[in-house]
């Protein structure tokens, strides 16, 4: 019980870290005139996914794999089928179209890469199944190439709305930007020990409570974003929020992690990330199919009855 609660304790410094982060490192960088478009492709972008990133290198460093790969695959798994569907539920998305012919399918590459990547016996016929190091590489060098795309994309005005950016003085912003790291570094520690705890006390697998617990409170800052965005009716920002999060959860936060320690995919982990590549194709069938590439209410429940489903297939299971 206890490691449970200490588990929950860890996601505040860890997100409230990350919004202090974000805002005082936007405020140093705006001070020394990067424009807003710099700005908000990578400390906003890297900000937004921090508790990901940071569970996940803790996890890497500590050689807990199966926690790693369940906080990334759970975590694109709850964006799709609880965030979107959520947000749908509460005003139709209308999705813009470089969204639906390039971003989605993006994602939906990711998913099936991870697939493949972490499936050596079916590739070579090896011992093992697992993300190498190598991957790793392979993934990043994906992410870099969607960082150029993006970076165009503002270039050419796709994206036309101002970035909010606090007024900090520097030598404040400077001492915020040290404790957003260290809440970051505290809460990520927390995480990682009571999740590893936790499993052994209940006798679960590392990945199960990667894919449950630590996946959806590290999505928490995607579900306030989107939803939000959603009631305001801003529906750009609440699947470009989703979307975009999952791309940067596999090729940077996944790659990384393979990187610092070659991630093992286990047999239950196939179900997974193909329930993650199944949701994919879905949200692309139904922005494609819908009247002006929407996701409709009724679809935005059939996520949330998908995700109730998972997790009770989880948990039965």
């Amino acid at each position: 019980m206890w490691y449970f609660i200490l588990l929950i304790v860890g996601f505040l410094p860890l997100i409230y870290g990350a919004n202090i982060l974000v805002d005082s490192a936007s405020s140093l960088a705006k001070r020394y005139n990067i424009p807003n478009m710099v700005i908000g492709l990578t400390i906003v972008a890297f900000g937004t996914s921090a508790p990901e990133l940071v569970v996940n290198v803790f996890s890497a460093v500590q050689k807990n794999a199966d926690l790693a790969l369940g906080n990334v695959i759970g975590s694109n798994i709850f964006n799709v089928a609880a965030i979107l569907g959520i947000s749908a539920i509460i005003y139709p998305l209308t999705v813009k179209s470089a969204t639906t012919w390039i971003e989605v399918p993006l994602a939906l590459l990711a998913g099936v890469m991870v697939l493949v990547l972490g499936n050596d016996i079916l590739i070579d016929k090896g011992g093992s199944s697992l993300i190498s190091r190598i991957d790793g590489i392979v993934l990043l060098v994906f992410f870099l190439i969607f960082l150029v795309y993006n970076y165009q994309l503002i270039k050419k005005g796709e994206f036309t709305e101002d970035i909010p950016i606090k007024d900090i003085a520097p030598r404040k912003a400077t001492l915020l930007v040290f404790a957003g790291l260290a809440l970051l570094v505290l809460g990520g520690r927390l995480i990682v020990f009571s999740a590893v705890e936790l499993a052994t006390a209940w006798g679960m697998p590392e990945r199960l409570i990667g894919l449950t617990i630590v996946s959806i409170g590290t999505s928490l800052p995607e579900l306030a974003t989107s939803v939000v965005a959603a009631t305001k009716k801003n529906t750009d920002i609440a699947v470009g929020n989703i979307v975009g999060s999952n791309i940067f959860n596999i090729f940077f936060i996944l790659g990384t992690s393979a990187v610092i320690y070659p991630v093992p995919t286990q047999a239950g982990a196939q179900i997974d990330m193909l329930v993650n590549i199944l949701l994919g194709l879905l949200l692309f069938a139904f922005i494609f199919t819908g009247k002006g590439r929407r996701l409709e209410r009724w679809e935005g429940i059939l996520f949330v009855l998908m995700y109730v489903a998972y997790i009770a297939y989880l948990i039965l299971g």
